[in-house]
Protein backbone atom coordinates (compact mmCIF):
# COMPACT_ATOMS: atom_id res chain seq x y z
CA UNK A 1 0.00 0.00 0.00
CA UNK A 2 1.16 3.53 -0.79
CA UNK A 3 0.12 6.93 0.54
CA UNK A 4 -0.06 10.17 -1.42
CA UNK A 5 1.15 13.15 0.60
CA UNK A 6 0.58 16.83 -0.07
CA UNK A 7 2.61 19.46 1.80
CA UNK A 8 1.60 23.12 1.72
CA UNK A 9 4.30 25.48 2.99
CA UNK A 10 3.96 29.25 3.34
CA UNK A 11 5.86 31.99 5.11
CA UNK A 12 5.41 35.77 5.15
CA UNK A 13 8.17 38.13 6.27
CA UNK A 14 7.22 41.74 7.04
CA UNK A 15 9.81 44.47 7.74
CA UNK A 16 9.43 47.86 9.42
CA UNK A 17 11.74 49.55 6.91
CA UNK A 18 12.60 48.82 3.30
CA UNK A 19 14.79 45.81 2.62
CA UNK A 20 17.35 46.77 -0.01
CA UNK A 21 19.07 43.40 -0.34
CA UNK A 22 18.31 39.89 0.85
CA UNK A 23 19.31 36.31 0.26
CA UNK A 24 17.45 33.17 1.41
CA UNK A 25 18.19 29.47 1.15
CA UNK A 26 15.36 26.98 1.71
CA UNK A 27 16.08 23.35 2.61
CA UNK A 28 12.50 22.06 2.53
CA UNK A 29 12.20 19.80 -0.54
CA UNK A 30 11.41 16.15 0.35
CA UNK A 31 14.11 13.84 -0.92
CA UNK A 32 13.51 10.89 -3.24
CA UNK A 33 14.62 7.60 -1.71
CA UNK A 34 13.64 3.93 -1.59
CA UNK A 35 10.48 4.70 0.40
CA UNK A 36 9.32 8.02 -1.01
CA UNK A 37 8.96 9.23 -4.58
CA UNK A 38 8.87 12.96 -5.23
CA UNK A 39 6.12 13.89 -7.71
CA UNK A 40 5.78 17.66 -7.94
CA UNK A 41 7.09 20.95 -6.61
CA UNK A 42 5.64 24.42 -6.97
CA UNK A 43 7.59 27.19 -5.26
CA UNK A 44 7.07 30.91 -5.77
CA UNK A 45 7.44 34.25 -4.03
CA UNK A 46 5.28 37.36 -4.08
CA UNK A 47 7.97 39.50 -5.74
CA UNK A 48 8.21 37.20 -8.74
CA UNK A 49 11.94 36.68 -8.16
CA UNK A 50 13.26 33.63 -10.06
CA UNK A 51 14.31 30.64 -7.93
CA UNK A 52 17.71 29.00 -8.16
CA UNK A 53 18.13 25.33 -7.26
CA UNK A 54 21.47 24.08 -5.96
CA UNK A 55 22.85 21.02 -4.18
CA UNK A 56 24.33 21.35 -0.70
CA UNK A 57 27.33 19.50 0.72
CA UNK A 58 25.25 16.48 1.67
CA UNK A 59 23.65 16.14 -1.76
CA UNK A 60 20.24 17.65 -0.96
CA UNK A 61 18.42 20.21 -3.11
CA UNK A 62 18.11 23.77 -1.84
CA UNK A 63 16.08 26.67 -3.25
CA UNK A 64 17.79 30.07 -3.31
CA UNK A 65 16.04 33.42 -3.66
CA UNK A 66 17.82 36.76 -4.13
CA UNK A 67 15.37 39.65 -4.84
CA UNK A 68 16.72 42.46 -6.99
CA UNK A 69 14.28 45.14 -5.81
CA UNK A 70 13.45 46.73 -2.44
CA UNK A 71 10.43 45.58 -0.45
CA UNK A 72 8.69 45.70 2.94
CA UNK A 73 7.04 42.30 2.70
CA UNK A 74 7.65 39.04 0.90
CA UNK A 75 5.63 35.83 0.89
CA UNK A 76 6.93 32.39 -0.06
CA UNK A 77 4.59 29.52 -0.93
CA UNK A 78 5.37 25.93 -1.83
CA UNK A 79 3.37 22.85 -2.70
CA UNK A 80 5.06 19.45 -2.63
CA UNK A 81 3.47 16.17 -3.68
CA UNK A 82 4.97 12.73 -3.15
CA UNK A 83 4.15 9.05 -2.84
CA UNK A 84 5.32 7.00 0.14
CA UNK A 85 5.37 3.25 0.53
CA UNK A 86 3.86 1.78 3.67
CA UNK A 87 6.92 1.11 5.85
CA UNK A 88 7.48 -1.69 8.37
CA UNK A 89 10.44 -0.29 10.35
CA UNK A 90 11.22 -3.75 11.77
CA UNK A 91 11.51 -5.40 8.36
CA UNK A 92 15.06 -6.74 8.76
CA UNK A 93 16.99 -9.49 10.52
CA UNK A 94 20.33 -9.41 12.32
CA UNK A 95 22.56 -12.43 11.81
CA UNK A 96 25.99 -11.34 13.09
CA UNK A 97 27.22 -11.92 16.63
CA UNK A 98 27.05 -9.18 19.24
CA UNK A 99 30.74 -9.53 20.01
CA UNK A 100 31.76 -9.16 16.35
CA UNK A 101 29.62 -6.04 15.98
CA UNK A 102 31.29 -4.28 18.91
CA UNK A 103 34.70 -5.25 17.55
CA UNK A 104 33.71 -3.65 14.25
CA UNK A 105 32.67 -0.41 15.99
CA UNK A 106 36.16 -0.17 17.45
CA UNK A 107 37.99 -0.88 14.19
CA UNK A 108 39.97 1.93 12.57
CA UNK A 109 38.37 1.41 9.14
CA UNK A 110 34.87 1.82 10.60
CA UNK A 111 35.83 4.98 12.49
CA UNK A 112 37.31 6.49 9.32
CA UNK A 113 34.31 5.56 7.14
CA UNK A 114 31.81 7.12 9.56
CA UNK A 115 33.95 9.87 11.06
CA UNK A 116 31.54 12.65 10.07
CA UNK A 117 28.71 11.16 12.13
CA UNK A 118 30.84 9.99 15.04
CA UNK A 119 32.24 13.41 15.94
CA UNK A 120 30.49 15.61 18.49
CA UNK A 121 29.44 19.10 17.43
CA UNK A 122 28.51 22.29 19.24
CA UNK A 123 24.94 20.98 19.62
CA UNK A 124 25.80 17.32 20.24
CA UNK A 125 28.51 17.66 22.89
CA UNK A 126 27.66 16.10 26.24
CA UNK A 127 28.81 18.04 29.32
CA UNK A 128 31.66 16.19 31.06
CA UNK A 129 29.49 15.65 34.13
CA UNK A 130 26.88 13.90 31.94
CA UNK A 131 29.09 11.75 29.72
CA UNK A 132 27.83 8.60 31.47
CA UNK A 133 24.17 9.63 31.35
CA UNK A 134 23.43 6.51 29.28
CA UNK A 135 25.85 3.70 28.48
CA UNK A 136 25.36 0.78 26.14
CA UNK A 137 25.01 -2.72 27.59
CA UNK A 138 27.51 -4.86 25.66
CA UNK A 139 25.43 -7.94 26.46
CA UNK A 140 22.74 -6.54 24.14
CA UNK A 141 22.92 -6.00 20.39
CA UNK A 142 23.60 -2.52 19.04
CA UNK A 143 20.05 -2.33 17.72
CA UNK A 144 18.60 -3.22 21.14
CA UNK A 145 20.79 -0.60 22.79
CA UNK A 146 19.66 2.07 20.33
CA UNK A 147 16.04 1.14 21.01
CA UNK A 148 16.75 1.56 24.73
CA UNK A 149 18.38 4.92 23.99
CA UNK A 150 15.28 5.99 22.06
CA UNK A 151 13.13 5.16 25.11
CA UNK A 152 15.58 6.81 27.52
CA UNK A 153 15.56 10.09 25.57
CA UNK A 154 11.78 10.05 25.34
CA UNK A 155 11.45 9.47 29.09
CA UNK A 156 14.25 11.81 30.17
CA UNK A 157 12.94 14.89 28.34
CA UNK A 158 9.49 16.44 28.37
CA UNK A 159 8.08 17.93 25.20
CA UNK A 160 7.44 21.64 25.71
CA UNK A 161 7.53 24.51 23.22
CA UNK A 162 9.04 27.97 23.74
CA UNK A 163 11.58 26.88 26.37
CA UNK A 164 14.49 26.33 23.96
CA UNK A 165 15.60 27.81 20.65
CA UNK A 166 17.96 26.91 17.81
CA UNK A 167 20.96 28.03 19.91
CA UNK A 168 20.18 25.94 23.01
CA UNK A 169 22.98 23.55 24.00
CA UNK A 170 22.76 20.09 25.56
CA UNK A 171 23.90 21.34 28.95
CA UNK A 172 20.74 23.46 29.21
CA UNK A 173 18.52 20.72 27.75
CA UNK A 174 19.77 18.02 30.14
CA UNK A 175 19.55 20.33 33.15
CA UNK A 176 16.02 21.61 32.46
CA UNK A 177 14.71 18.41 30.82
CA UNK A 178 12.33 20.26 28.50
CA UNK A 179 12.50 20.86 24.77
CA UNK A 180 11.19 20.17 21.30
CA UNK A 181 12.04 17.60 18.63
CA UNK A 182 15.42 19.10 17.72
CA UNK A 183 16.47 18.93 21.38
CA UNK A 184 15.41 15.29 21.71
CA UNK A 185 17.36 14.53 18.53
CA UNK A 186 20.51 16.36 19.59
CA UNK A 187 20.58 14.44 22.89
CA UNK A 188 19.93 11.13 21.14
CA UNK A 189 22.71 11.73 18.59
CA UNK A 190 25.16 12.87 21.26
CA UNK A 191 24.69 9.72 23.33
CA UNK A 192 24.81 7.38 20.32
CA UNK A 193 28.08 8.97 19.14
CA UNK A 194 29.51 8.84 22.67
CA UNK A 195 28.89 5.08 22.50
CA UNK A 196 30.76 4.85 19.15
CA UNK A 197 27.63 4.43 17.00
CA UNK A 198 27.23 6.76 13.97
CA UNK A 199 24.16 8.98 14.22
CA UNK A 200 22.91 11.74 11.96
CA UNK A 201 20.32 14.47 12.49
CA UNK A 202 17.32 14.35 10.13
CA UNK A 203 14.94 17.14 9.19
CA UNK A 204 11.60 16.55 7.55
CA UNK A 205 7.84 16.65 7.94
CA UNK A 206 5.63 14.58 10.23
CA UNK A 207 2.07 13.75 9.30
CA UNK A 208 0.37 14.04 12.70
CA UNK A 209 -2.88 12.25 11.97
CA UNK A 210 -2.11 9.86 14.83
CA UNK A 211 -1.39 12.52 17.43
CA UNK A 212 2.38 12.37 17.65
CA UNK A 213 4.42 14.88 19.62
CA UNK A 214 6.40 17.27 17.47
CA UNK A 215 5.91 20.17 15.14
CA UNK A 216 4.24 19.31 11.85
CA UNK A 217 5.82 22.43 10.37
CA UNK A 218 9.22 20.73 10.44
CA UNK A 219 10.05 17.68 12.52
CA UNK A 220 13.44 16.28 13.56
CA UNK A 221 14.54 12.72 14.21
CA UNK A 222 17.72 10.65 13.93
CA UNK A 223 19.20 7.94 11.76
CA UNK A 224 21.64 5.46 13.26
CA UNK A 225 23.93 3.15 11.32
CA UNK A 226 23.25 -0.43 12.38
CA UNK A 227 25.86 -2.91 11.17
CA UNK A 228 24.67 -5.23 8.39
CA UNK A 229 21.38 -3.32 8.12
CA UNK A 230 22.25 0.27 7.24
CA UNK A 231 20.76 3.57 8.38
CA UNK A 232 17.68 3.11 10.57
CA UNK A 233 15.44 6.01 11.63
CA UNK A 234 14.55 6.62 15.28
CA UNK A 235 12.15 9.29 16.56
CA UNK A 236 13.04 9.91 20.23
CA UNK A 237 10.37 12.61 20.55
CA UNK A 238 7.74 9.90 20.10
CA UNK A 239 9.73 6.80 21.15
CA UNK A 240 9.28 4.93 17.90
CA UNK A 241 11.10 3.83 14.79
CA UNK A 242 10.59 6.10 11.79
CA UNK A 243 7.71 4.96 9.60
CA UNK A 244 5.37 6.00 6.84
CA UNK A 245 4.30 9.28 8.49
CA UNK A 246 7.87 10.63 8.51
CA UNK A 247 8.77 12.51 5.31
CA UNK A 248 12.51 13.06 5.07
CA UNK A 249 14.00 16.24 3.64
CA UNK A 250 17.69 15.95 4.56
CA UNK A 251 20.27 14.84 7.10
CA UNK A 252 23.44 16.28 8.62
CA UNK A 253 25.52 16.37 11.79
CA UNK A 254 23.03 18.58 13.69
CA UNK A 255 20.41 21.31 13.23
CA UNK A 256 22.87 23.73 11.65
CA UNK A 257 23.32 21.39 8.66
CA UNK A 258 19.56 20.96 8.29
CA UNK A 259 18.09 24.38 9.04
CA UNK A 260 14.99 24.72 6.82
CA UNK A 261 15.70 28.39 6.17
CA UNK A 262 18.87 30.45 6.22
CA UNK A 263 19.15 34.04 5.09
CA UNK A 264 20.76 37.43 5.20
CA UNK A 265 18.56 40.54 5.15
CA UNK A 266 19.90 44.10 4.92
CA UNK A 267 17.48 46.45 6.69
CA UNK A 268 16.89 48.27 9.97
CA UNK A 269 14.03 48.11 12.42
CA UNK A 270 11.79 45.28 13.51
CA UNK A 271 10.43 42.40 11.46
CA UNK A 272 7.71 39.78 11.79
CA UNK A 273 7.60 36.27 10.39
CA UNK A 274 4.54 34.06 10.06
CA UNK A 275 4.73 30.61 8.55
CA UNK A 276 2.66 27.48 8.41
CA UNK A 277 2.84 23.98 6.99
CA UNK A 278 -0.01 21.56 6.36
CA UNK A 279 0.67 17.88 5.71
CA UNK A 280 -2.17 15.74 4.40
CA UNK A 281 -2.34 12.21 3.02
CA UNK A 282 -4.68 9.78 1.35
CA UNK A 283 -4.41 6.10 0.51
CA UNK A 284 -3.54 5.21 -3.08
Amino acid sequence: MSLAYSILYSTTNTYENLVHSAFWQFLIIPETNDNQEFIEIKFKNSLGTPNEVSINGYGFETIRVNPKKSFNEIEFTANFKLIKKDINPFDFQIFTSIEQDYEKLNSLDFKIDFNRFLRSTHFTSLPKSKEAIFSFDVAKSIFENVQDLNSFTYEHLYFKVNVTNVETTLNNIIMNRHGVCQDFTHLFCAIARANKVPARYVSGYLHQGNGYFGDSQMHAWAEVYILNIGWVGFDPTNNLLVGTNHIKVCHGKDYQDCSPLKGIVYTQGQNRTHYSVQVSSQQQ
